[in-house]
Formats: structure tokens, sequence, C-alpha cells
């Protein structure tokens, strides 16, 4: 069961019967917008409702993808119908364990911290859980995140606000580094859609270089800055401003943010 059916929940809802995990059939959404339960209806997610019901207490993992300033208002409605032995997975940021603990009457409790290309297959998400979860049922929801792309469990839950720094936050960080790129581009002469297409093929093909073997990045730095050219040139002036200094500042801002939204 997927309760929100915003952006994630749709995607998750997608993800999961694209890669038969389960069926359309099988899958039961709770969505509070009457506009989306029909959307999903015509989609042919005929178990979509607008309240809850005692379908929920059938339901072995509830994934809740709603905003969490929305949440206070779904525990009650779920609370009344789940059982101990169910299991609820959060993708809700900021939001701990600790918390839905205690608004929800089951202590098999997940929570997860996805990105933005999971609505493309090419997410990455960091998920850990409350101690009472086994094996097996770890095991079932890393295949469930593995529809979205990859997964990596964590036992410490701390850790899923550096997970929210980094990769949560990630593809904004490298949209920037790109735009600057595009800018200085058009700067040079190029127009608009020649400076996308440069420097969006440039990460493609660095990412699939990266992928392909176990060069580090450090190894492929060495490789395409050629003592006294152009790149080293380019290199120096990024150490000289200390960019990666300045990178990992504000990865550090990112998570005491995430920290701070935590408590």
């Amino acid at each position: 069961m997927i309760a929100g059916g915003g952006n994630m929940g749709r995607t998750y809802a997608d993800s999961f019967t694209a890669n038969q995990t389960v069926s359309k059939a099988d899958l039961y959404i709770l969505e509070h917008y009457p506009e989306k339960v029909a959307q999903f209806v015509n989609a042919g997610y005929h178990n979509t409702y607008c309240e809850g019901g005692n379908w929920v207490s059938e339901m072995d993992l509830i994934v809740l993808a709603v905003k969490p300033q929305d949440a206070e208002g779904l525990y009650p409605v779920l609370a009344q119908y789940i059982k101990p032995e169910q299991m609820v997975l959060t993708i809700m940021a900021g939001v701990r364990i600790e918390k839905l603990r205690a608004a929800l009457p089951t202590t098999k409790i997940l929570r997860a911290m996805p990105n933005l290309p999971a609505q493309i297959g090419m997410g990455m998400t960091g998920f850990t859980a409350d101690k009472s979860v086994t094996l097996a049922e770890l095991f079932e929801v890393h295949n469930l995140l593995n529809t979205t792309g990859r997964s990596q469990y964590f036992e410490d839950e701390n850790l899923l606000d550096a997970v929210t720094a980094i990769s949560g936050s990630g593809p904004a960080y490298v949209f920037y580094f790109m735009q600057a790129m595009i800018s200085q581009a058009e700067a040079m002469g190029f127009s608009k859609p020649q400076s996308e297409l440069l420097v969006a093929q440039t990460f493609m093909g660095a990412i699939h270089l990266l992928k392909g073997n176990n060069l580090s990045c450090e190894q492929w730095i060495q490789r395409v800055a050629s003592k006294g050219g152009t790149t080293e040139a380019a290199l120096k002036s990024f150490d000289q401003q200390e960019v990666a200094t300045h990178i990992g500042i504000g990865l550090i801002a990112a998570l005491d943010r995430a920290v701070e939204l935590g408590r």
C-alpha cells in the first residue's frame, strides 16, 4: 500500500508494477484528493481510495509517501487499522523512526531517502530500519527500492542525514555545476542548445567511463589532464579558488539542515 499519490507515490506505484514486483490489482493507494484518485484509477490502479478502511489491516507493507507537514493528519487515519506485524516504510525527509513508533502501533518501521532520478529508474536511495525488522523483510524492501534505481542499507539511522546531503540533494549540485558550464559556454560564443548538448553529453560520457571500469575519479582526472595542457590549467584554477573545499562546506551545510529538520 502507498499512502500519498504525489510525485514519489506515483513513482513507486509505477516502478513496483513495471518491474512486476506487485500487480496493479494488488497495489492499494490512499490519496486525499479526489482528482488524483481519479487519475490513478484511470491508469489502472483501481484500488485507490480517499479514505482508510479495514483493507489497510491486510497490507504487508505501508509506504508513507506524503510530505512531512501532512503526516500529522495521516497518522490517526492509519493508526486505527495498523497491526503490530505490519511494516511501515517512510520516505518523509527528516521524520525519524522514533517519531513513527510513537504515532503508529507497530515497531516494524523503515526509513528511506530517495532522490529525484528515482522517477526515471536511476535513483539512489539510502534506507535504515528498526531492529524489529527481520532480514527477510529487509531483503523484501531492498528489492522494492531497487525498482527505482539502486539502494543501500545503513544500520545507523543518523547516516540518513548524510545521505540526504549527498545523494538526496546531490542532483541539484550536479545541475548547478552544469548550469555554470552552460552559461560560460554561451559566453564563449555557443548557442544555448549547443552549450547544453556539449555539457550534458560530457557529463553522460564521464559517468559511463567511471561506471565502466575500476578507475577512480582521481585516476580519470590524471588521464584527461595532460601536463601543461588546458585541463591542467582549469584544475589549477579550481585548486587556487579552493573549489573542492567550498563544495565540502556546502555539503556540511546540507547535513546540518537535515539534522535540524529531524529534531
